[in-house]
């Protein structure tokens, strides 16, 4: 998977980058989705990481642009929050040496080739605890045009990508907001379990 076009778009203003989080993630957290310690794969800039630090959880943000997390951990100094932020591959998630108890994804898992994405599942199952949640916001095969990133996914490959040893709790229709048009793009919301061993 190559990320150059993400080493480029980080330069400037990403328009997934609202200098705040999805608005779906602040949802989760008020409803008490979100517990324990959180791990965001992909987190850009840190938006999520510095709002779940700031509601008090133990929270990491790892990406592989180098650039995207020095914006990310300038954002922690500014607004004084203990996030820390690691350029790190979310295929390698293992190399952590610790688990979390919720993992989220803000738009990394529709990045993802069709070969990445069991590396990914194994990848995650090193890090969620047991019981764990993975709260995954990605692009909808409802979604027009024909741009290749990201990927239209449709609701059935993410129950045939999370098929063994994981329970999806939901996957539901949501938003994926973004800066420049604001009625945001057709997105699905899923919260899929570890199971309890294994």
């Amino acid at each position: 998977m190559s990320m150059s076009i993400f080493d480029s778009v980080y330069q400037g203003t990403p328009p997934w980058d609202l200098g705040r989080p999805q608005k779906a993630f602040v949802d989760l957290a008020r409803a008490g989705e979100v517990t324990g310690s959180v791990l965001d794969v992909g987190c850009g800039t840190g938006e999520h990481v510095l709002f779940f630090a700031g509601e008090g959880h133990e929270a990491l943000g790892v990406d592989t642009v180098a650039l995207a997390i020095r914006k990310a951990e300038e954002k922690a100094a500014a607004r004084g929050l203990p996030a820390p932020f690691l350029v790190w591959n979310a295929l390698d998630l293992a190399g952590l040496n610790r688990t979390f108890d919720t993992v989220i994804d803000s738009g990394f898992f529709h990045v993802l080739s069709d070969e990445d994405r069991p590396v990914f599942v194994k990848s995650l199952a090193a890090v969620l605890a047991p019981g764990g949640k993975y709260l995954m916001l990605c692009f909808s095969d409802q979604n027009p045009g024909d741009y290749p990133l990201p990927r239209r996914i449709r609701e059935r490959e993410i129950r045939e990508t999370f098929r063994d040893g994981w329970q999806i709790n939901y996957i539901r229709p949501a938003i994926f907001e973004n800066a420049i048009q604001p009625e945001g793009h057709h997105a699905w919301l899923a919260s899929i379990s570890r199971a309890g061993r294994g």
